[in-house]
């Protein structure tokens, strides 16, 4: 009965699941285009011009493109196709098995802008210009003008080719913490394969002595993905990812570094020098920020690729990041990273937005539904949020300190704070490993070094009076309290953060539902439960909250932004909710606790007194 039971809720689940999340997956804006019905009717009286023809000259890794273009026939639907590589046409497409008529499209443009977006008189004269931003992708490109709109695209013309003039180059250095304290990882995406070069990492304290590094190396190819579009018109070569392991560091200390190859000739490519922090020791009493967000994604400078506006406010929290960077110490992005959904072009225009913040403090992330749900692939849900990737890009792209990375949960320190990242795209529940993992490391940590405890995960395994969650009864994921809320209490966890619900919602100290505390700012411990944070506004669509808003729902805000967290001392926390539109502090409280207080005892078995008092 117990078993049959637990069946229809795994169902219920999963049909839940699907429902809520389909949205977006159709809100990736290349899947509006239907690459599979593009004709092709070029016309020798339209053209497109794309200048320059080399870019990166002087070494950048992003330059704008003046396209220039005309047709005989304008319309307002024509649009203008970015294509990488640039031969993007062929008679057969791989996975074809069977005679096609020739030429036929394979892949995704890159990006897409419509004809009229600056030229309001293109239907009048025909004739128009973009400007467009590119990236260094590893290949080169191709502008292409069509008609009939994205559902019924024809092909008008082509451009000539642009490329870098080292499309192989090392770009976008992403760090992250790694499994030890005193140890920094730097991963970056480059052409070129372990039979061209050697991928390595010259580093040291800022002005002394370098020493240099190897990094592993690692890809993957189109049969690693798990169904369309990553398989198919999503496709996109991801290049050589490689990581290095920088070891033995000391505590708060400025570091420079910057990523290369050596060549089979000797001759050794670089990337620009960058700079990080280390982290300080375990328990180490120095102000320590971290910021904490999900479900950010990517958006164009330029304007192209937009659909609905969806996801603009990402480059918002994007330049807020960055205006704080020296006030902030790591980063932890709790999935739904870049929402490619099986356009896989998106991954590199994704990494290339942060590398200003990646490359200066570790990027920590957390795996979500769009990067990890496809059926039969392992995930805890069914669902097409992934669009075929079923976590490979994400896993490979970014390093986690876990001890399998198909497994993206892990437990990571920084100074006096602990982190317990948990996966929700995998079973949590009691008796799992996962279960057994997420114990261990609340249990593990030492309280009296590293007072301050947060448990992050993707979806909302706490509180939420999100619309979605509201419909299903529990204002939160199934079963997600069931299991974990007598391991926040027994361990005393401070803060759990979540992201999945686009927008931003704090509980009171609550456990089993009920507030554990009426004080809304200044909190003096113990707390007695757990206080929970949705942070899910970090740039994708917004998400409507119920009409009923709990008891323990204290603050609500249908916005977009991002958390702080400030270790002032081992006796003193600091939480911020700031804005991306302008980076101000919307809403905040303190924690405030001595010796006593931060004792892992299990509820309700405390003493009265201890050696200390």
């Amino acid at each position: 009965m117990r078993e049959s039971l637990v069946a229809i809720l795994v169902t219920v689940i999963s049909v839940l699941g699907a429902i809520h999340q389909v949205k977006s997956h159709e809100d990736q804006p290349l899947s509006g285009i239907a690459v599979h019905k593009i004709t092709f009717g070029l016309n020798e009286k339209a053209y497109v011009k794309a200048s320059p023809t080399v870019l990166g000259s002087n070494g950048q890794h992003s330059e704008l493109v003046l396209v220039q273009y005309s047709s005989p026939k304008p319309s307002d639907d024509d649009w203008i196709g970015v294509f990488s590589p640039a031969d993007f046409n062929a008679s057969t497409c791989p996975g074809d098995n069977k005679m096609v008529q020739p030429p036929r499209l394979c892949s995704a443009p890159v990006k897409f802008q419509y004809a009229n977006f600056s030229n309001p008189r293109y239907t009048n004269t025909g004739t128009g210009s973009l400007k467009l931003q590119l990236i260094n992708q590893r290949s080169d490109f191709s502008f292409a003008l069509f008609s009939g709109g994205l559902l019924n695209p024809k092909l008008v013309a082509i451009s000539n080719k642009v490329a870098f003039e080292n499309p192989n180059a090392p770009v976008y250095p992403r760090l992250a913490l790694g499994k030890e304290w005193d140890e920094m990882t730097v991963t970056w995406t480059s052409g070129y394969g372990l039979n061209l070069a050697e991928p390595v990492v010259e580093w040291g304290v800022k002005g002394g002595e370098r020493k240099l590094s190897p990094a592993g190396t690692l890809t993957f190819a189109r049969n690693s993905m798990c169904g369309a579009p990553a398989r198919t018109v999503g496709w996109r070569d991801p290049g050589y990812i490689h990581t290095a392991f920088l070891k033995e560091l000391w505590p708060n200390s400025k570091y420079t570094y910057r990523v290369g190859h050596r060549l089979s000739n000797g001759a050794l490519i670089w990337s620009k020098e960058y700079q990080f922090k280390s982290s300080p020791f375990p328990g180490q009493n120095s102000v320590q920020q971290v910021v904490i967000f999900g479900d950010m994604g990517k958006a164009e400078v330029d304007g192209s690729s937009e659909y609905n506006d969806f996801q603009r406010a990402s480059l918002n929290t994007t330049k807020q990041l960055i205006k704080d960077l020296k006030k902030t110490d790591a980063v932890f992005h709790i999935g739904d990273i870049c929402y490619a959904n099986g356009y896989l072009s998106q991954w590199d225009q994704f990494i290339a937005q942060i590398e200003p913040i990646a490359s200066t403090v570790p990027y920590m992330i957390a795996s979500g539904n769009h990067e990890r749900v496809w059926p039969n692939s392992g995930s805890f849900y069914e669902g097409l949020d992934s669009g075929g990737e079923c976590g490979v890009p994400a896993e490979t792209m970014f390093y986690v300190p876990a001890q399998n990375r198909a497994k993206v949960w892990y437990s990571s320190d920084y100074g006096m704070f602990r982190f317990c990242v948990a996966d929700t795209e995998h079973d949590w529940r009691e008796g799992t490993e996962q279960y057994n993992f997420i114990e261990h490391c609340l249990a593990s940590v030492d309280r009296q070094k590293q007072p301050w405890l947060i448990f992050l995960a993707h979806r909302v395994l706490g509180y939420s009076s999100t619309y979605f969650y509201a419909e299903e009864g529990s204002f939160a994921e199934p079963m997600g309290r069931e299991s974990l809320q007598k391991l926040w209490q027994k361990y005393k966890v401070d803060i759990a953060i979540y992201g999945h619900a686009h927008n931003y919602e704090r509980t009171c100290p609550v456990y089993q539902s009920v507030c554990t505390s009426h004080e809304k700012s200044n909190y003096k411990a113990p707390l007695n439960g757990t206080i929970h944070i949705v942070a899910g506004g970090g740039g994708a669509g917004l998400a409507e909250f119920s009409d009923l808003q709990p008891n323990w729902s204290l603050f609500r805000d249908y916005d977009y932004g991002f958390l702080k967290l400030t270790a002032i001392d081992h006796s003193n926390l600091l939480f911020e909710y700031k804005k991306s539109s302008d980076g101000r502090v919307h809403d905040s409280f303190t924690i405030s606790k001595d010796y006593r207080d931060i004792l892992a005892c299990a509820v309700d078995s405390c003493p009265a007194t201890t050696l200390a008092s």
